[in-house]
């Protein structure tokens, strides 16, 4: 929160419509407004002062607004109001009205529509009379204030959702530099081989806030009875102040005052003079009855402006990332304080009736998408509104659905079978994602069900984002809870409808199976653009009398004409068609022969397509019917050559696509066809002339009836076949090279392998080809991550099964057990399942079948599992073989645990640790001994804080025990749109840069990233994104300080939504590293880079193959500041994981030779560096040839290296000519005497940020001379450069991190 002082009358604040009213209660908090504020003037607007007169001090406050209000800050008078509430001078204030000139304004027009303000900028505040609900949340906003809110239990996300290291890792770097000299880093002695630290995943334990009061809560003499309440009271409160003094407070309509009630009394009439105290704020009565509360009230606010404030924001509109590692139950961080107003919340929100927080889901979601669209100012408004619309719905779902799972939702159908059951809770009807009732029975039983579940968001999620008109979806959301999948819609008016005899329970799909076909006609115009959309065909299907019907999308996608009148779509599983060569090759297509009861049988027919390969696929089929049409305009006219040229134009890839052109060529083509204005050439190529597009319905059992529709279905089932091939024989291959060749950034874990394959159009089941195809030393770390995931996905699969129906009190025993069988046999080869006999016995029909398994039954299982999913045979060797901290990662992010933190053991070789793990980042706090070897050798009554040991007279030590397994969260799947106006806009801003029109891109860029933080609200994982994307953009354009301050919030906002071990949380702390060195931080850039390399243990392990480039950058930054020693071991490592990646005489490692090299004349150590360059000279010559540009100049640094300094700057002048006027290509991996971003996950770092990579390779950055100047030690010190560019996010000059 921005400071305030309280001694000066007026305080100024900056307005946009876009704040959420925690983003304007920050006076530092970032918003993309304050740039356009600041170019107003450039942009045609008219920025003015609004002074607003208050009845109490400060008397006047400054309000900065734009006039007329531009696109993206629709300027209304309830945001100035927003802006009052949140100033820390102000803010008592909630319950009032602004006037001008005498006339009441209403709160929800624009400043533009107010008659004279422009003339007369004064607006005064007057104090309005509460209504209960008004006093209630006032009471709950000074609670927030005050810091009396105490720790919130949120039941749904977990221990310490949406936490951020950022303050963490910026105190450690302040602290390290306090304690090491000018001329030492504190990466210092870096163990580059040692495991990753679990400590390193949570945040500092940090001074408790100072306390304001004790306590405020709801009085027991609460609510007032009917005839006081016709008198205007509201509420009693019940205040204990730090002195100790309690006092009994009525909220009354005029405001809030002491009254004469006590804990035995009940009298709510104002006490008399001198103790009586009254005022219109809580917060303001506060202050008079409490003499120390102003005192410690400033010291919280000033506590509060030493945090980072993106990291203490509450997350509204995204699902806040839980950690799977959490402290002890005895650390300060999850400290459980008494709070009697915790329970007292949900009243104070939503009142007695509760009447709030119920929403009719369907109606909302259905009239926002109706919402107009016709300008930019409708799309803003239309897009936020969805987009918190589906943040609510999508928190209730999953709140419903954890509750249905844990029984404390009775079922509409009691009677029906477990999985037949449905429920309602908050309008939002529930049912399992498994086949309760056989519809799936053909399918694959329980297992097509749950992944049609899976499907149906997807699809749903495809539709909301194309946005048809005349379409509707129901809101779904899919929660996967203790291995129980269960669905979330809202409930479609008329879908529980009895229909009359006769008449279908669906108009338009598949009814009942698909005896019965329904096609009303209502339904195709809509369907006809969703097909053409998703490249669905229009085709023919048959009922089970033969009857013909021709349908524009799957069967299996059905339309319902709901009550409402409106059409809706559902059902959207199999919007792409069937994998045939898949189900052929693994036995469960149609035609192939039964055999889904064997063992290696996949265990269902969901197996479709992914979109992303239809869209590559159908790009494809565009580029060769290009090419064609091309043909044969050259062989129609004798001239074509210039129509040609005009075409090939046309259909050109950008630069960084080389390896995927396939994919990008024909929508290039596409994309200039139909974007550019027609020219007078009468040649140019219609694209809308293509039209290619696949049966959803190939080889679903569809039955032709006549020979004509027997050839027609061939043909469909051909291309299909086609498409399939295109996945197997050119997109796995080019993944694979893509990723051999280094060129992309390599997955980090298994969320990251995943969605990389995703973008990619590879389905999961594909990841055991994978594992196949990624034979050598270059792949091995793509194939011991795809085994890891294939393991980690099927132990998530075993772990359901038991979990599944268990009671909620035994979870915890069957997770420590299974854990153990997988993690912990190296310690115990024979865990036993640590159940609780008295828990048990309340459960008497409970299935306690995990006790049964053991590490070799468990390892069976999962091999069978990995067989039958991805069709690959594990190695009998793979349990010794896998990363143990990596692999329980994974199982704990795919099951939603939440695991004590404490050193495990996994061996028996690992020496128990007798002392406490430090709970956090940099702190160590006393707590109970990691793996549970207590200092203390007194029995006590059955306590396991520390872990097995602790009972080691009746147990043999295991890895895990129950008491381990602190929290399972819901993990969850949603279908909330992305915001097209934003990508637009960013899309829009990246292109006039490519273009060179820097000025008009810049504009773009800050537009979409306040249309972002509009539509997203600043805590989303979108928003984490294009921070991310625009720092790199702004570095590239040598904006070096917008880039720091852009990299920074991505780091935050990437860690509260996306976690603070997420591979994009990693590149966002090495692209801040990179760019604070830019801008001359390189210390505290070392700082960042550090953390990211611990971070990357636990993930990943030591030395994935991306690091190269990190430690080659952390090298450059330490011989920035002088460092060669250290910088040297830096390169060292950096080339070590190099030779063992790409093998010793690769090119790549010729590279680190070279840069080596240098280091080392850095230190003086002649021999060592000539050496280092002939290594480096000998491998360039053999595998480039002499007459390279790299053997060339690698040849010329030998010659000098081997002559003295002195030879060596006489000849520096030539030298360095000679290297600028040829250059130095090297592999985008590493780079010479330069930092490189870091590549993201299977894209190349020039890709990410929209540059071409042929002109940004790596250059020596440094001149000859600049090299003798080191080694000689004359180097003047470098100078940080300031610029005055513009920051796009930030107020004041603040711009490290």
């Amino acid at each position: 929160m921005a400071a305030s002082e309280e001694d000066n009358h007026s305080s100024e604040v900056q307005v946009n419509g876009s704040e959420n009213a925690e983003q304007s209660a920050n006076g530092d908090a970032p918003t993309a407004a304050e740039m356009e504020a600041a170019d107003g003037e450039q942009n045609g607007e008219t920025v003015f002062e609004l002074n607003v007169t208050l009845p109490y001090e400060p008397k006047q406050v400054k309000i900065m607004v734009n006039m007329p209000p531009i696109v993206s800050s629709q300027e209304a008078i309830h945001d100035v109001r927003q802006s009052i509430i949140e100033l820390p001078g102000t803010f008592q204030y909630s319950c009032f009205h602004l006037e001008h000139q005498g006339k009441r304004i209403n709160d929800f027009i624009q400043l533009s529509e107010v008659d004279g303000l422009v003339a007369d900028p004064k607006l005064t505040l007057i104090q309005d009379p509460y209504t209960e609900k008004e006093a209630r949340l006032h009471v709950v906003r000074i609670r927030e204030i005050i810091g009396a809110a105490g720790d919130r239990t949120d039941t749904l996300h977990g221990i310490l959702s949406g936490a951020s290291l950022f303050d963490s890792v910026n105190a450690a770097a302040k602290e390290s530099e306090a304690t090491t000299s000018d001329e030492a880093s504190d990466v210092a002695g870096y163990d580059f081989e040692a495991p990753g630290k679990l400590t390193s995943l949570l945040p500092a334990t940090q001074e408790p806030l100072p306390k304001t009061i004790k306590s405020i809560s709801v009085s027991p003499w609460n609510p007032p009875p009917y005839h006081l309440r016709q008198k205007g009271h509201l509420l009693y409160l019940l205040l204990t102040t730090n002195e100790g003094e309690q006092h009994h407070i009525t909220s009354h309509v005029s405001g809030f005052y002491v009254n004469k009630s006590s804990n035995a009394k009940f009298d709510p009439a104002p006490r008399q003079a001198p103790k009586a105290h009254s005022a219109h704020s809580l917060l303001t009565l506060i202050g008079e009855l409490s003499g120390s509360f102003q005192t410690s009230f400033d010291a919280l606010l000033d506590s509060g402006n030493n945090k980072e404030p993106l990291a203490t924001f509450q997350i509204t509109n995204a699902v806040p990332a839980s950690p799977w590692i959490v402290p002890s139950t005895s650390s300060p961080l999850v400290n459980h304080q008494s709070d009697i107003t915790r329970t007292q919340e949900p009243y104070l929100i939503a009142g007695i009736e509760n009447a709030d927080t119920l929403r009719d889901w369907n109606e909302e979601f259905q009239s926002t998408r109706e919402l107009p669209k016709d300008n930019v100012h409708d799309r803003v408004f239309r897009e936020r509104l969805t987009s918190k619309l589906f943040a609510d719905y999508n928190d209730t779902a999953a709140r419903g659905a954890v509750l249905v799972a844990r029984g404390e939702v009775a079922p509409l159908n009691p009677t029906e079978g477990r999985d037949a059951q449905i429920f309602v809770y908050h309008n939002v009807f529930f049912s399992f994602g498994a086949d309760g009732v056989g519809t799936f029975a053909s399918e694959g039983g329980d297992e097509a069900a749950r992944v049609a579940t899976g499907k149906d968001v997807m699809g749903v999620r495809m539709v909301n984002q194309l946005d048809i008109d005349g379409l509707f979806t129901p809101g779904t959301v899919v929660v996967d809870y203790l291995g129980k999948r269960i669905v979330g819609q809202s409930i479609v008016p008329g879908i529980f409808k009895q229909r009359d005899p006769g008449e279908n329970q669906i108009d338009y799909g598949a009814v009942d199976g698909k005896d019965v076909v329904a096609d009303n006609e209502q339904f195709v115009p809509a369907f006809e653009k969703l097909s053409k959309s998703l490249r669905v065909k229009k085709h023919a299907v048959w009922d089970k009398d033969g009857k013909r019907h021709e349908l524009e999308g799957s069967v299996e996608t059905k339309g319902l004409l709901g009550t409402d009148g409106r059409k809706y779509v559902l059902d959207l599983y199999r919007i792409t068609p069937l994998d045939i060569s898949w189900m052929e090759e693994f036995g469960t297509a149609i035609s192939s022969p039964e055999s889904n009861n064997e063992e290696g049988a996949y265990p269902h027919r969901m197996t479709v397509l992914r979109p992303e390969l239809i869209d590559a696929y159908w790009k494809v089929k565009l580029r060769d019917w290009v090419n064609v049409q091309v043909d044969s305009k050259r062989q129609a006219h004798k001239s074509a050559s210039d129509t040609t040229k005009n075409i090939e134009n046309g259909s050109e890839t950008t630069p960084e696509a080389t390896e995927s052109k396939d994919e990008t060529e024909g929508a290039e083509v596409a994309e200039n066809e139909t974007t550019k204005p027609v020219e007078e050439n009468k040649d140019r190529i219609d694209v809308s002339d293509f039209d290619f597009r696949l049966n959803p319905d190939a080889f679903s059992g569809q039955t032709p009836q006549t020979d004509e529709e027997k050839a027609e279905m061939e043909k469909d089932e051909e291309e299909v076949k086609l498409a399939c091939k295109f996945l197997r024989e050119t997109v796995l291959p080019e993944l694979i090279h893509d990723l051999k060749e280094g060129d992309v950034g390599y997955p980090m874990d298994g969320q990251s392998f995943s969605r990389l394959l995703h973008k990619r159009g590879i389905n999961i089941r594909y990841i055991g080809k994978v594992a196949e195809l990624a034979d050598g030393k270059r792949l091995e770390s793509v194939r011991s991550l795809a085994i890891q995931e294939m393991v980690s996905r099927a132990f998530k699969h075993v772990a359901g099964k038991y979990l599944r129906y268990l009671p909620i009190p035994l979870t915890g025993s069957c997770i420590a057990h299974l854990l153990n069988c997988l993690l912990g046999a190296g310690l115990n080869p024979k865990p036993t399942a640590d159940i609780d006999a008295s828990l048990a016995s309340l459960y008497s029909d409970a299935d306690l079948a995990f006790e049964k398994v053991t590490p070799g039954s468990l390892r069976a299982e999962i091999a069978n599992q990995v067989l039958r999913r991805y069709q690959y045979t594990v190695d009998p060797s793979w349990a010794s073989n896998i990363k143990p901290v990596q692999l329980l990662r994974e199982v704990s992010l795919k099951l939603g645990l939440q695991v004590e933190l404490k050193e495990y053991r996994f061996s028996a070789d690992q020496k128990p640790v007798d002392q406490a793990v430090p709970a956090t980042n940099g702190s160590s706090p006393k707590e109970n001994g990691a793996n549970g070897h207590s200092t203390s050798n007194k029995k006590k009554k059955k306590t396991r804080d520390g872990s097995p040991a602790a009972v080691a007279a009746t147990r043999a030590p295991h890895t895990f025990v129950p008491e381990d397994i602190q929290n399972v969260v819901p993990v969850i799947k949603e279908a909330s749109p992305r915001s097209s106006l934003a990508e637009e806009a960013l899309e829009a801003g990246r292109i006039s840069i490519l273009q060179g029109q820097k000025k008009l891109g810049q504009e773009l860029l800050l537009e979409s990233l306040s249309l972002h933080e509009q539509i997203y609200g600043i805590i989303h994982p979108e928003v984490a994104r294009v921070y991310n994307q625009l720092s790199m953009m702004y570095y590239q354009l040598d904006e070096k300080d917008a880039a720091v301050e852009l990299a920074r919030k991505a780091v935050i906002v990437s860690e509260r939504t996306l976690g603070v071990d997420n591979a994009e949380t990693l590149l966002s702390y090495l692209n801040l590293g990179l760019f604070c060195h830019g801008s001359g931080e390189s210390k505290l850039a070392l700082s960042y880079v550090k953390h990211a390399l611990e971070l990357w243990k636990v993930i990943y392990g030591p030395n994935h193959p991306d690091s190269i480039t990190t430690l080659n950058n952390a090298a450059v930054m330490l011989q920035n500041i002088k460092e060669y020693h250290q910088s040297r071991i830096w390169f060292e490592a950096s080339l070590k994981i190099c030779e063992d990646v790409y093998g010793k005489n690769s090119i790549n490692c010729a590279t680190l030779l070279f840069q080596l090299a240098q280091a080392l004349a850095l230190e003086q150590e002649a021999k060592p560096s000539v050496n280092r360059m002939r290594e480096s000279y000998n491998i360039f010559l053999s595998e480039l040839g002499p007459e390279d540009k790299n053997t060339k100049e690698a040849e010329n640094w030998l010659e000098q290296l081997t002559h003295n300094a002195v030879a060596l700057a006489k000849h520096a002048k030539d030298v360095q000519a000679r290297q600028q006027r040829i250059g130095f290509r090297v592999s985008p991996r590493v780079t010479l005497g330069q930092t490189h971003p870091q590549p993201p996950v299977g894209q190349t770092a020039q890709a990410a940020s929209g540059r071409d990579p042929a002109n940004a390779r790596g250059l020596d950055s440094r001149t000859i001379d600049e090299l003798v100047r080191f080694i000689e030690g004359t180097d003047a010190k470098a100078k940080s450069k300031k610029r005055t560019a513009r920051n796009p996010k930030r107020r004041g000059n603040s711009t490290s991190a």
